[in-house]
This record gives C-alpha cells, sequence and structure tokens, in this order.
C-alpha cells in the first residue's frame, strides 16, 4: 500500500498496519525515513505558532524557525531512537520477544501515522493561539499516538522473533 493508505489504514487498525509492515522484513532505511518524514512534519507543524509568536512579539522568524529546524531534523530523531530502545528494554522485562528493529519500528510509524493531527495542531496554535482548542487537539493527537504507539508495539513485542 502506498504511504497515505497505510497512515489511513492505522487510524482503523493500528496492529493490522504494523503486522504489514513488520511482514516486510528488517529494513532500516525504512525506519529511518519512517522517523525523518515524521519529523519533517513535526518541523512544518510548528511553522504556524512560531510565525504567529514572531508576528506578536515583532521578531524575526528565522532564528525560531532556524533553531525548530536544528531541533526536529537533527537531535529529535536521536532522542526517539533511544526512546524506542528504552520501550524496547522495558517490553523485554514484561516478557517481550521481539526485535530493537520493531521497536523502532512501532515508534516511529506510529509517530508518522497521528502526524495529520498534529499538522492540525499546529494550524490551531497559529490561528488561534493558546486556549481550550489548542489543548483539545493536542490532547487528541496525544491519545491518537500513545494508542497506535502501544498497539504496534504490543504487536512487535508479541509476535517478534528474537
Amino acid at each position: 500500500m502506498s504511504l497515505s493508505r497505510e497512515i489511513v489504514a492505522t487510524y482503523r487498525g493500528p496492529g493490522a498496519v504494523m503486522r504489514r509492515l513488520l511482514a516486510q522484513g528488517p529494513r532500516e532505511d525504512r525506519a529511518l525515513m519512517f522517523i525523518m518524514a515524521a519529523c519533517a512534519l513535526f518541523f512544518v507543524a510548528q511553522l504556524p505558532a512560531q510565525a504567529r509568536q514572531a508576528h506578536l512579539d515583532g521578531v524575526d522568524p528565522n532564528p525560531l524557525m532556524g533553531g525548530a529546524l536544528l531541533g526536529w531534523l537533527v537531535l529529535a530523531p536521536l532522542l526517539f531512537y533511544g526512546l524506542a530502545a528504552l520501550s524496547h528494554l522495558v517490553a523485554r522485562v514484561f516478557g517481550g520477544r521481539g526485535t530493537g528493529y520493531g521497536a523502532r519500528l512501532a515508534l516511529f510509524w506510529s509517530l508518522l501515522a497521528a502526524s495529520p493531527l498534529l499538522l492540525l495542531n499546529g494550524l490551531v496554535a497559529g490561528f488561534m493561539g493558546p486556549g481550550p482548542q489548542l489543548m483539545l487537539v493536542g490532547l487528541l493527537w496525544f491519545v491518537i499516538f500513545l494508542w497506535f504507539w502501544l498497539r504496534s508495539l504490543t504487536v512487535a513485542e508479541r509476535e517478534g522473533q528474537a
């Protein structure tokens, strides 16, 4: 399936999508592409809020955007690799028998699949600013992401090969 169809399918059943991704075999290039695409979308999602803040403060938005670019495309992928390793270790303690690749794929795919809601969150932050609407959309993104991640990690750790 195409990437966009897989994202839509994840909203219907994250476990089935994770099974399909794992069945394609371990491909680190695919996992890296997922996390880099997710981080690029996270960067794009922040742009409206940064532009709003720069306008309200009367400052140049370029330094804000440059810092966000560095953070999301250089530092965040490294942190997500660490978080995936930690989640794999925790799953091992609770009897998981998957691989580190499965844990990485579960986290990276979940971040990418939940990114449309994060883009919506960025638009709300840029157009409406802080408030209950922004908190609601942010909470919705977080709950959906957590559902995707926990379901995908469960599939990767229960059905994985050590």
